[in-house]
Order: structure tokens, then sequence, then C-alpha cells
């Protein structure tokens, strides 16, 4: 698990960095990623992603040609749906976590500190700048405060509507693991993803469109929602209208405030209501 502090701040730095720390992040990776290949948690086939990421890099470049750029786009975008899915061998993510009920009524939760996942991330934020546009710090914390606030109440309010969760306060041993995982190595890829690259991405495609920056983010949003589809309708539906606060948030904010209020509201849903779910009736 040594590799996993590395990794996590090979992500962090370049989500807030400045020019004079552009090798950082990725001597911090090397070092991760290193230590996990000495304990086992890696083997050679994980250098394959890692060299296809590197081809699409250069691919993407600003200064390629059109056709470079669109096979690097979409030679990500496989190895992102791979990689987040975790079908790409090479990779064995430690499980830190359960099967655990943190409540007696609440299905079992698991939890891997995941090594795979956070390359998508990684990648996006150091090859492609304008996923992280520019933003005042207070201006990205202001945007992020507002989003978490109420992106927050009216998603937990829908969830308990729909019957998936109850007012549940709890502080498991768990819990700064949870934080840290969730924080630096779900949450900051994910939005990422789905708000720094397929909204902002959109943004640029649509920008000849009147309102291109509001029909960008309630696609990223929905899209984000179908991508919670192994849990049922609801989860679809409460992630859609989560991907949209956090869509605000990014359009306002940057990248900084959709991850704080992403953070935020995760944390809420964990420590104040069943996580992850209510177990179905009648199920064991």
């Amino acid at each position: 698990m040594i590799a996993v502090p590395f990794i996590a701040l090979a992500l962090a730095v370049p989500a807030v960095w400045s020019p004079a720390a552009r090798w950082l992040a990725p001597s911090l990776l090397a070092v991760g990623y290193g230590a996990a290949f000495v304990n086992g948690q890696l083997d050679p086939l994980a250098a394959v992603p890692l060299v296809l990421l590197l081809v699409a890099a250069y691919a993407v470049g600003p200064h390629r040609k059109e056709w470079m750029r669109c096979l690097g786009h979409a030679l990500f975008i496989a190895l992102a749906l791979a990689l987040s899915m975790h079908w790409v061998p090479g990779f064995h993510n430690p499980r830190v976590i359960g099967p655990e009920r943190f409540t007696a009524d609440a299905v079992p939760f698991t939890m891997f500190l995941n090594l795979d996942k956070p390359l998508v991330g990684f990648w996006l934020l150091l090859a492609l700048p304008w996923t992280r546009p520019p933003h005042k710090a207070l201006t990205s914390l202001k945007a992020g405060m507002a989003s978490l606030a109420g992106t927050t109440i009216v998603c937990l309010i829908l969830a308990l509507v729909l019957g998936i969760v109850r007012w549940e306060p709890k502080w498991p041993s768990s819990t700064w693991l949870f934080m840290l995982n969730n924080l630096l190595l779900v949450t900051l890829t994910e939005e990422a993803l789905f708000r720094g690259y397929l909204q902002g991405g959109l943004s640029r495609l649509l920008k000849r469109f009147a309102h291109a920056d509001m029909i960008a983010l309630f696609i990223a949003a929905v899209i984000f929602g179908l991508a919670h589809f192994p849990g049922g309708w609801h989860w679809i539906v409460l992630t859609s209208v989560a991907g949209t606060g956090y869509g605000l948030a990014y359009r306002f904010g940057g990248l900084p405030a959709a991850i704080l209020a992403h953070f935020g509201l995760n944390a809420a849903h964990f420590l104040l209501f069943t996580y992850p779910m209510l177990q179905a009736p009648g199920a064991s």
C-alpha cells in the first residue's frame, strides 16, 4: 500500500499546480507505480496501457494533424473505459475494506485502492491542460461550496424519497481511509473525466452554438448518470442530478470546485445516511 500515497499525490499536484511543478507529478507517479510493481500489485502487463497512454498523449498534442488528434482521443477513450471498468490485466488492486455493513440494514460495501483508474485522471490533467481552466481560488471555493450545499440537499432528499437510504449518522473505523481514497483516487479522477474532458470538450466542440456550455453540462451529467447503471434506475437519476450540480460548479469555478462539490456530497452520504444503500427486503 506504500504506492498509493505517491499515486494520490501525483493526481493532486496537477489539479492545483503551477508550471514550476511540471515534473513533480510524473516523478511521484513513477515512484508510486515502481513501489506497486516491487510489492506485486502490478505485473509487466500493466506497462501496456501506460505505453498506450503515452502514445495517446503524443497524438493529441496541439501541433499534430487533425486525424492524428482524433485517433489519439479515440485511443484515450477506449483506454479510459477499460481502465475504469478494471478490464485491463496487470493490476492487482488491494482490497482494504469489506465486504462490510456500516449499518445493519445496508448493502455490504467493499473498497479497493485502485491502481488502474487513476491513470485516466492523471493523463487528462497532464496531457490536456484545458480540462482544468484557470479560476481564482476564491471563485472556485464559492462555486464549489454553493454547488456542494445545493446538490447535497437535493440529492439526499431525493434519495430519502426514493427509499434507498435512511438517516443513519456514523463514524466507522475506516472513515479516514474511505475519505482519502474517495477524494484522491475516485472523485478527482471522475471529475477530470466527466467534467474536465467530457463537459469541457463538448463546450469546445459546440462553441458555435448558443448555450453551448449548458448543453455540454447536461449531456455530461446524463452520461455520468448512465455510467452508474449497475446500481439501477434510482442511481441513474440521482447521479444525473448530482452531475448537473458538479457541472455547474465546473462551469463557474473550474475543476477544484467540481471536486469539492462531488467529494462533499459523497462525504455527507457516507457519514450521515445509509451507505452505500439500503438492503432490498428479502435479500441476504
